[in-house]
């Protein structure tokens, strides 16, 4: 009862279990809303001390996506995959074709696309067993790697935050504190540092940080010091529930903006606490939405310039969001709950309006023809 009870607590339609003793798959699934349209969502790899673990992170991760498409404006629902295990030493062929199968067997109800712990490699073998996967390379028409185009959406909304808060969106000469050296982070960093900025960053791996120092300078440090850095823009960009009450007396900032999901450790506390401390939160699904947005272009017939077009109109939602807390005196995140659940309500509306099943017009054709 306590998986129906976990379902019940955040809205879920369904979650599926997958295990195969010949591949080592130790899979979640889990279907969030499709209200708007087929749950789109990536497939994280990661060393989950146990299967509750496991099951908390696919739910949070895939209540996010449903929130995020919603604010996107995408016609899509939300939905994460999570795969037990180390993205390391267990990665094969046969446990991501395997993966494949357990999503197609779903016939379109879930759309995997990657995330933390796969890559494109690990989503072309999914591909093979069935039509349902995202993320592939453009050598055989897919998208590739979407992170440029995360990092383009974050880069727009830490400029719509800059903005809010000093009344220009320019970042020359501000200090950006950057956690986690990672694709997006890299992409971010070439931005910031071609405006201008000034980078502090860090990351658990030195060869990452290593990888963006090829192609730009920032003071390097180390991982527990990045909350304490006395910069004016704080860039969560690893994993999530880094705002908590160990780091939040740390902050020095005056703005979070980065591409990690689920940044909140408890989303109404901390929520507020940000909004009572006076530091301008970009709600983490709103700003890193370009990731998704990315995905969605490549089953439409993939074009990096539309999707990085569409990504740019985060700076838009990000002011959407930001008036709406300060008009209705909320948090930043819960504004933008509202923002995603107003339009959720709104479609489903629609999805309520029969339109006639295809089968039963077919028989009705049949029968006009006698």
């Amino acid at each position: 009862m306590e998986t129906f009870e976990q379902m019940e607590e955040y809205g879920h339609e369904q979650v599926i279990f997958c295990d195969n003793k010949e591949s080592g798959l130790k899979s979640i699934i889990a279907i969030h809303d499709t209200t708007l349209g087929p749950a789109l969502g990536g497939t994280r790899m990661w060393k989950y001390r146990n299967v509750d673990e496991a099951m908390k992170d696919a739910l949070r991760l895939s209540r996010g996506m449903t929130y995020k498409s919603s604010v996107a404006g995408l016609n899509f629902g939300g939905g994460k995959a999570v795969i037990i295990g180390d993205a390391a030493t267990d990665k094969s062929e046969l446990l991501f074709r395997t993966f494949g199968k357990y999503v197609d067997g779903l016939a379109g109800r879930f759309i995997a696309a990657e995330d933390v712990g796969t890559d494109v490699k690990d989503m072309e073998y999914a591909r093979m067993e069935s039509k349902y996967i995202t993320g592939i390379s453009k050598a055989i028409g897919g998208s590739g790697d979407p992170t440029p185009v995360t990092a383009y959406g974050v880069y727009v909304g830490m400029k719509a935050c800059a903005h809010e808060r000093w009344g220009t969106d320019s970042l020359r000469g501000r200090k950006v504190a950057v956690q986690g050296a990672g694709q997006v982070a890299r992409h971010l960093c070439e931005y910031l540092y071609n405006e201008g900025a000034e980078i502090f960053i860090t990351d658990i791996y030195e060869e990452k940080i290593e990888y963006v120092l090829d192609t730009i300078k920032a003071h390097v440090v180390k991982p527990a010091e990045i909350y304490e850095i006395n910069a004016e823009i704080f860039s969560p960009n690893a994993l999530g529930s880094i705002i908590n009450d160990d780091t939040l007396d740390k902050l020095k900032c005056e703005i979070i903006a980065g591409g990690a999901n689920n940044q909140l450790e408890d989303e109404t506390k901390h929520g507020m606490a940000l909004m009572d401390k006076g530091i301008l939160y970009a709600p983490d699904y709103v700003i890193n939405a370009g990731g998704l947005i990315n995905v969605a272009n490549e089953l439409e017939g993939y074009r990096q310039d539309r999707a990085m077009k569409q990504a740019e109109g985060i700076y838009s939602i990000v002011q959407k969001v930001l008036k709406k807390s300060k008009t209705e005196n909320i948090p930043t995140n819960v504004a933008s709950d509202k923002i995603a659940e107003e339009r959720l309500q709104c479609i489903s509306k629609v999805r309520n309006i029969y339109s006639g099943d295809s089968t039963f017009r077919g028989r009705l054709g049949e029968l006009s023809q006698r």
